[in-house]
């Protein structure tokens, strides 16, 4: 239950540091994250193959 209070509570300061950032950075850090889970769920769909 604390992860998740903690969670929620950094969810909601990332997403007011976000609501303040140019739209740019937004858009090329919500790139980096998304090509970074792409390659982790890759990764991980390899390693239960093998």
């Amino acid at each position: 239950m604390l992860f998740l209070v903690a969670a929620l509570l950094l969810l909601g300061v990332v997403l007011g540091a976000v609501a303040h950032a140019p739209l740019t950075f937004t858009a090329v850090a919500a790139a980096v994250i998304a090509i970074w889970l792409g390659i982790f769920a890759a990764r991980e769909r390899h390693a239960r193959r093998n």
